[in-house]
């Protein structure tokens, strides 16, 4: 019995432990939380333990908090550089502002060249951006604390301190491994995957008024999945000894990531009238296709419930250091489905769902072997040995990644980072000016929202989102800060244990919520106001003010000084997907064709990443409150044609890869010119969104089958699945690349054939 509440114990710390990974993968904002609380609460107790003032405590608090925020580096060396360049730039800036504080001319306009600095200095990097953002901030704090040229000193010493406490924090007490935080994000994808399993069996189970809402939690389930796979490729050359382990997980990942997406396509297919388009799993709201084909539950499907029940049991213990024979007796009925005289006697749609899980499984194994090392093969079937041969072939044929050529980089104020500078400099001088004019002691609170709006936005739209919501965080944590404020009343050690919790509520949301961040720095802002003596009303009433003059200045700077539009923002990446596409497409094709072994799984995560800036910069026009209702409709549908392209795009490099290390699947030399119209489609529509072309249209045609000229004769067991596999993905490609055609008004080549194109 002890052994049972002992097991039970573990399995509900597994489970929460899977949701915590699954909601936070690699733990990053947990980290972030624990560093900046820890920093704080440890350089708060090394000043008290040595005297220090409310002025000093204060400063060093709020620079520990600077500190760690700043570091952006994703290597320890790197980080401790930047951190120990960070200590002279803070006490330098700290100083000059004091010696400038009495002279109010030279202080504005040194605080103006200073924000320039600060911004022009992203161009060097994520190390110039750290120093930049310790310059400005430190300086700002000086300003908050009323820095003098007698208490530097004192404040010196607290700025070391709180360095020195953030180093002891980072390195020492919530350190984080390249290594440590790939297994971290590992085990997320694991939870993520379980996750899209389970939403895809309540899929299948969903009737009536629940099929729109379970298929809403597949395409999310598809989408965090995909964040997650990006997360652990663009940081598995840290995290792996050398550059074949990571290019092997980085194969293992995109596997499961398509095989499992694949899976609920293929079920939303099976249960509806028709084929369903792969613009439903990425379409925000679009409703599920007409249910129609699903049988009365019989055998077959209480198989299939049963075997996706199996499919999320084997993700769950793909962990390392799990295993046993019942999971083994789940993997090896599952890889049987590979296998055609295997497959249930039901429907082809059916059937097409049971191979997926099949492949989905073998890609759960290898990519446990990728990171775990070889496995226990003792209950191995046939099927199952198969399947690891077919992984032992892929990973030999695995070679080192060639570095890409760095993409040549604009000019002058062409540059973004001179851009923003100019436009952030002279938004802090209005700042600057309006700000005076309201509070000769408050203004810098005009410049400090003037500053922040513009970090990591890049055109017009962005900018006045983020000024939106940092205004509306500002005015909600006022109210907040009121009620603070009121029960902390004097004491002191109290407002810095809520300080605290307010600190870490800010480091976790801040990558989740930009106005959750400013709600709880507004909230921590009253309660150094309460700490410092100079808390009132008029005091929060003047933060608002303030915060709403600094992003009205920084809209205006946006507006009319060197302005990117949305429009031009948005054109100039989807020029860049629509080419990252075209590269995938052409070499995956090239491939499949009998062509050179090339890197397609380096270009399909480009790709990816093209269109993940993409969708970052069309959130202005998505935004629910705007009101070009149009726009922002065209927009989504935009995105979601895109990221099916994508979906279809990787699955063809995911195809292509199989290739080199399988013998048995031979190369059709057909579909390269079968797919020579998709890519002049794309190239056409590239033109048109570049405005290099506007007569040019797309081109529609006969299906891609009857351009191989049939599947049958000796075609078919010469080429065998692998052809029909690869026409489907570039049948669904071709459609969505026709679709993008009415949106981005892209007329047709010939009108007669309209209708194929608008379908």
């Amino acid at each position: 019995m002890c052994g049972g509440v002992k097991a039970a114990g573990r399995s509900v710390r597994t489970r929460l432990g899977d949701r915590l990974a699954a909601s936070d993968p690699g733990m990053l904002r947990m980290t972030a939380g624990l560093r900046m609380v820890g920093s704080l609460a440890l350089t708060l107790a090394v000043l008290a333990v040595t005297g220090a003032g409310v002025t000093q405590l204060v400063a060093g608090a709020m620079t520990a908090a600077v500190a760690n925020f700043a570091i952006r580096e994703k290597r320890r060396g790197a980080q401790a550089v930047t951190l120990a360049l960070g200590l002279p730039v803070a006490m330098v800036s700290v100083s000059l502002a004091a010696v400038l504080s009495e002279r109010t001319t030279a202080d504005d306009l040194f605080f103006v060249v200073l924000i320039f600095c600060a911004m022009y200095a992203r161009r060097f990097g994520d190390r110039g951006t750290g120093l930049g953002l310790i310059g400005f901030q430190v300086y700002f704090v000086s300003l908050f604390i009323g820095a003098s040229v007698d208490g530097l000193p004192g404040i010196w010493a607290a700025l070391a301190v709180a360095f020195g406490c953030s180093a002891v924090l980072r390195f020492a007490v919530v350190p984080v491994t390249p290594a440590g935080l790939l297994l971290r994000l590992r085990e997320a994808f694991r939870a993520r995957l379980a996750q899209l399993v389970t939403a895809q069996l309540a899929l299948l189970d969903a009737d009536g008024d629940g099929v729109d809402e379970a298929l809403a939690d597949v395409r999310a389930g598809t989408a965090r999945l995909h964040e997650t796979a990006l997360m652990i490729q663009s940081r598995l050359e840290r995290g792996t000894p050398d550059a074949s382990s990571a290019r092997l997980v980085q194969r293992r990942i995109a596997e499961a990531e398509v095989s499992a997406e694949r899976l609920g396509l293929l079920l939303l297919t099976a249960r509806s009238a028709e084929r369903a388009d792969t613009l439903t799993l990425h379409l925000p709201g679009a409703p599920a296709p007409e249910a129609g084909r699903m049988p009365p539950p019989d055998e077959a499907t209480a198989a299939l419930r049963r075997d996706l029940l199996s499919l999320r049991t084997q993700v769950l213990h793909a962990g390392p250091g799990v295993g046993g024979t019942s999971i083994a007796h789940v993997r090896n009925r599952l890889l049987s489905y590979r296998d055609e005289e295997n497959l249930p006697a039901c429907s082809p749609a059916l059937q097409d769902v049971f191979r997926a899980i099949g492949e989905t499984s073998r890609a759960v194994m290898g990519l446990r072997i990728a990171l775990d090392g070889p496995q226990d093969e003792s209950d191995d079937t046939p099927s199952t040995a198969r399947s690891r041969e077919e992984l032992d072939a892929e990973d030999a044929a695995i070679e080192a990644v060639e570095e890409n050529e760095p993409a040549e980089e604009a000019k002058g104020l062409r540059r973004p980072t001179t851009r923003a500078a100019v436009q952030v400099a002279v938004g802090s001088s209005l700042a600057i000016a309006g700000g005076e004019l309201l509070s000769s002691q408050g203004w810098h609170w005009a410049v400090l929202t003037c500053w922040l709006v513009f970090i990591n936005t890049e055109s017009t739209g962005e900018i006045l989102v983020k000024s939106y919501r940092r205004l509306l965080g500002t005015v909600l944590g006022v109210v907040a800060g009121i009620v603070l404020a009121g029960l902390v009343g004097g004491h002191t050690w109290t407002a810095f244990a809520l300080m605290l919790v307010l600190i870490f509520a800010m480091a976790y949301t801040a990558p989740l919520s930009y106005t959750l961040m400013s709600f709880f720095v507004t909230a921590m802002v009253g309660l150094l106001y309460t700490l410092l003596h100079t808390y009132s009303w008029e005091v929060l009433v003047l933060r608002v003010a303030e915060t709403a003059l600094g992003a009205a200045c920084g809209v205006f700077a946006a507006f009319l000084v060197l302005p990117v539009r949305t429009d031009r923002r948005t054109n100039e990446l989807l020029g860049a997907v629509l080419e990252r596409l075209t590269e995938v497409t052409e070499a995956a094709v090239d491939q499949l064709s009998g062509g050179p072994a090339v890197d397609l799984l380096d270009r399909a995560r480009e790709l990816d990443e093209a269109l993940g800036e993409l969708r970052a910069a069309t959130k202005p026009l998505t935004h629910p409150v705007t009101p070009l209702r149009g726009r922002r409709d065209t927009a989504r549908y935009v995105v979601a044609l895109l990221e099916t392209c994508a979906y279809q795009a990787r699955s063809l490099a995911a195809t292509a890869e199989l290739l080199p290390a399988h013998p048995s699947i031979a190369a059709d030399p057909r579909l390269r010119g079968a797919a020579a119209r998709t890519v002049r489609n794309i190239a056409t529509i590239a033109a048109r969104v570049a405005g290099e072309d506007a007569t040019a249209g797309i081109e529609t045609g006969p299906s891609f089958a009857s351009l191989l000229g049939g599947s049958g004769g000796d075609g078919a067991s010469r080429y065998g699945r692998i052809t029909g596999r690869v026409l489907r993905h570039l049948e669904r490609l071709d459609e969505a690349v026709v679709g993008l055609a009415r949106p981005l008004d892209v007329p047709l080549a010939s009108d007669g054939r309209k209708a194929t194109a608008e379908r």
